[in-house]
């Protein structure tokens, strides 16, 4: 066991990146070998290092949720500076669909109840996210690239209802891109 003050060893860190990795995939695709054991089999580690890192379901949901907000968090400020508000903005929608793709699939496998605590962590990413892209949207109106008035809540509600709206299915990804991409030519400055 580390002690409070030391720097976890390297193999753990990435036997707990490989475990994260491999629960997106493993749990994401849901169906019948969406089990921690296939988890740890996909990173390529023992169970007990995957029971050691995450000691239930829920927290490794709530570390591979929080990788995947973050990785968005991390691309909204990239994309902050690109040249071309509204690509930039259609790139990080498309990002974000794969955190829908990635959350349904948890979900239904994982079939959790949140905690207090998952509670205080969803809103504390969900308003960072909010606030992320928040800014890409003023860029977009500031430089002319939509219509005034459009929010990031309306670009988040938006993609959250047609990711979960659409049924489950091989070209699931490909149909949600595609109405996206309506809504977004929809914001366009005229």
């Amino acid at each position: 066991m580390e002690s409070a003050g030391r720097k976890p060893r390297s193999d753990a860190t990435r036997n707990r990146e490989r475990l994260i990795e491999a629960a997106k995939t493993v749990l994401a695709g849901g169906g019948p070998n969406a089990s921690l054991e296939a988890v740890a089999r996909e990173a390529e580690v023992g169970v007990g290092t995957l029971y050691r890192h995450f000691p239930t379901r829920e927290a490794l949901f709530q570390a591979v949720y929080r990788r995947e907000v973050e990785q968005l968090i991390e691309l909204a400020n990239a994309l902050e500076v690109q040249s071309g508000a509204l690509e930039a903005l259609r790139n990080w929608v498309h990002a974000l669909v794969d955190l829908v793709e990635t959350k349904r699939g948890l979900l239904g496998t994982l079939s959790l109840v949140p905690t207090e605590g998952s509670k205080a962590m969803y809103a504390e990413l969900s308003g960072r996210m909010q606030e992320a892209v928040g800014r890409l949207v003023a860029h977009a109106v500031n430089t002319g690239e939509i219509r005034a008035g459009i929010t990031a809540e309306d670009l988040l509600s938006t993609t959250y209802a047609v990711g979960y709206a659409r049924p489950a299915g091989p070209d699931w990804k490909a149909q949600v891109l595609h109405v996206i991409d309506i809504f977004l030519e929809g914001m366009r400055a005229r």
